[in-house]
C-alpha cells in the first residue's frame, strides 16, 4: 500500500521531479495551474463573502431607510387594466393625501392597488426624504439575494481568474510550438539523409 501511495504521489508531481525531458516552461506552466487553483479558491471565496457581506448590509439600510404610512385614496383608481396577453397591472399610481410626522397634511401621486374607492385607506413606502418607494425587501428575501450576488460575483471572479490562467498557458503553448518550429528547421534537413 505504502509503494502504491508513494507512486501515485510521484506521478502526480511529475512536473517537479528532476527529469531530462522537464523544460522550464513545464514548470512554469505548473505553477501557474497551481496559483491558478489557489487563487480561485481563497479569492472566489473571499469576493462571494463580501459581495454578500455588502449586499445585505445595503438592504438592512433600506429597511432602515424606508417606511410604511397609512394614506387616504383622495380618487378612484382605475381597475385592472388588461393586457392583449391577459396580464394585468396590479398598481397604478392615485392621488393620496397623508399626515407627515410633523402634523402637516401633505399629498402626491403614489402606487397603490387597483380597484380602490376615493377614502379608502392603504399603506404606502416612503424614504427618509419623504418620497414615495418600493417597500424595501424582507430580511429573508434579502439573505437569499445577497446570496445570490455573492455566488455570482464569486463565479465571475473566477472565471476571470479561470480565463486569466488560461490565456497564460496558451502564451506558453504558443512558445513551445515556435521553439519546436525553429528546432525542426535545424534537424528537418538532414532528417533523411544517411550518415556514412
Amino acid at each position: 500500500m505504502r509503494r502504491l501511495t508513494s507512486r501515485r504521489r510521484r506521478r502526480w508531481l511529475w512536473r517537479w521531479r528532476s527529469n531530462p525531458l522537464r523544460r522550464r516552461d513545464d514548470v512554469v506552466e505548473t505553477w501557474i495551474v497551481l496559483a491558478m487553483w489557489v487563487v480561485i479558491g481563497l479569492g472566489g471565496t473571499l469576493v462571494g463573502v463580501v459581495t454578500a457581506q455588502d449586499a445585505e448590509a445595503s438592504f438592512a439600510q433600506l429597511r432602515h431607510d424606508r417606511h410604511s404610512a397609512r394614506v387616504v385614496l383622495v380618487e378612484n383608481t382605475t381597475r385592472a387594466v388588461q393586457t392583449g396577453d391577459g396580464a394585468t397591472y396590479r398598481h397604478v399610481r392615485a392621488k393620496v393625501r397623508w399626515t407627515a410626522p410633523d402634523g402637516s397634511v401633505r399629498t402626491g401621486r403614489a402606487p397603490v392597488d387597483s380597484g380602490r374607492n376615493a377614502g379608502s385607506r392603504v399603506t404606502v413606502w416612503l424614504d427618509s426624504n419623504g418620497q414615495f418607494t418600493e417597500k424595501p425587501p424582507t430580511a429573508k428575501a434579502a439573505a437569499v439575494e445577497a446570496g445570490t450576488l455573492g455566488t455570482g460575483a464569486a463565479l465571475a471572479f473566477g472565471g476571470l481568474v479561470f480565463a486569466a490562467g488560461r490565456l497564460a498557458q496558451w502564451r506558453l503553448d504558443q512558445r513551445r510550438y515556435d521553439r519546436w518550429g525553429r528546432e525542426w528547421d535545424q534537424v528537418g534537413p538532414r532528417w533523411g539523409r544517411r550518415t556514412t
